[in-house]
């Protein structure tokens, strides 16, 4: 492929030319992170993975089981609820989980091995047992303290090659903690950091207080992330009370879309891009396909209360819509019939990501997903498989 742009990394003397980067991939914690990289005074607050007396493997804090530790194969959903149903009956597993736990699921320098075997250039790291524990802790301290040994540990796992992207974890709720947080990341080459897409201490995402919290993501050259993860969602906690599994819901499985969208909407309208115009915010394994009806219901929604109200939401030199299309990415599953989307709403929006190695990712990342969506080409299929994630991540 002849892309567009360039980039270029130094990796055990070579030097390469980056074109194809996964934007959603997962790295594995060992089971010991957070105790060793916490703040010594917060080590009584890290989490850690222990195993049950069956010999079932489970992410834990202070004794509390938070959610189960297991090892997914991508393409293999089945058999995640079969061994579900093996611990519900008392069974222990077949296999442990650190026996189960290939050296690339959590090895940086296997992982390197792997892209060259998919063919890939590059990867987004996003935590894996980081995904579930957010929301799970009330106390803010513990919180951020396990937020913080994860940063350094991604910062420490991934420096030194621009083949791994890490993804830092934030908390937006105090301005001095998250400028020291993003001050290590930008030290350590992360420019990346999930965040939730929901309201801050009351506070929606476009408010005037985190103006200051905004600014702080463009001058680390950090872009903050939406990711699916157990962070306070958008709906009345009425919602699931059917639900099974605290994490893992079959509502929000539906509505992926429903976080990012509110949180976008609010930002978009209320100024956020207006007055922040080098902020790069990403919206990953929160599907794509609901972006092309939202921008225009996003213009049409800001059209009609101005004239209704005799106002604007608020003072925009642009429509809604393109300062989406200028600051936020987003990446795309691949089911989700990625050409035709790129046909209505453009080149420069969408990511190609494989969510590897998670039960409902793609095994073959870059193959499967091509296959899925074929006849994509020229400077879309460039940005696509790397310059929309390359941008995002403020590499080209």
């Amino acid at each position: 492929m002849v892309s567009s742009w360039r980039w270029f990394v130094g990796w055990q003397g070579t030097e390469v030319a980056v074109t194809l980067i996964d934007a959603d991939s997962h790295l594995f914690e060992p089971r010991d992170m957070w105790a060793r990289y916490a703040d010594r005074a917060d080590r009584e607050l890290a989490l850690t993975i222990a195993d049950d007396e069956l010999g079932w493997s489970w992410l834990t804090f202070q004794g509390r089981r938070l959610h189960e530790a297991e090892v997914p194969v991508p393409g293999h959903v089945i058999e995640l609820g079969e061994a579900r149903r093996a611990h519900r009956r008392g069974e222990g597993p077949l296999v442990s989980y650190d026996e189960a736990l290939p050296p690339a699921y959590t090895d940086p320098d296997a992982r390197i091995g792997l892209l060259d075997e998919q063919g890939l250039d590059a990867t987004v790291l996003f935590p894996n047992h980081g995904l579930v524990w957010e929301d799970q802790l009330d106390d803010v301290r513990a919180r951020r303290a396990n937020m913080r040994a994860h940063n350094r540990w991604i910062g420490e796992a991934t420096e030194g090659t621009r083949r791994l992207l890490g993804v830092g974890h934030l908390d937006l709720g105090e301005l001095d903690w998250l400028e020291a947080e993003l001050a290590n990341l930008e030290k350590h080459g992360v420019t990346l950091a999930m965040v939730a897409p929901s309201t801050v201490d009351g506070k929606s995402l476009a408010h005037p207080d985190l103006d200051l919290t905004w600014a702080a993501f463009a001058a680390h050259n950090v872009a903050p992330v939406f990711h699916v993860g157990a962070h306070r969602r958008p709906f009345d906690a009425a919602w699931y009370d059917l639900e099974n599994d605290p994490v893992n819901t079959f509502t929000d499985s539906v509505l992926l879309w429903a976080a990012p969208a509110v949180a976008l909407t609010n930002m978009a309208a209320f100024g956020v891009f207006e007055r922040h115009p080098e902020l790069r915010v990403g919206v990953v394994e929160l599907t794509a396909a609901w972006i092309v009806p939202w921008l225009l219901y996003l213009d049409g929604g800001v059209g009609f209360i101005s004239g209704l109200l005799g106002r604007e939401p608020a003072a925009l030199s642009m429509q809604p819509s393109e300062y989406v299309r200028r600051q936020v990415r987003v990446a795309a599953l691949a089911y989700e019939q990625v050409g035709g989307l790129i046909e209505q709403a453009g080149d420069d929006l969408f990511m190609f990501g494989s969510d590897w190695p998670h039960a409902e990712g793609i095994a073959d990342p870059l193959g499967s997903y091509r296959a899925a969506n074929p006849g994509i080409t020229g400077r879309a299929a460039d940005q696509l498989y790397g310059g929309n994630v390359a941008w995002l991540a403020g590499l080209d």
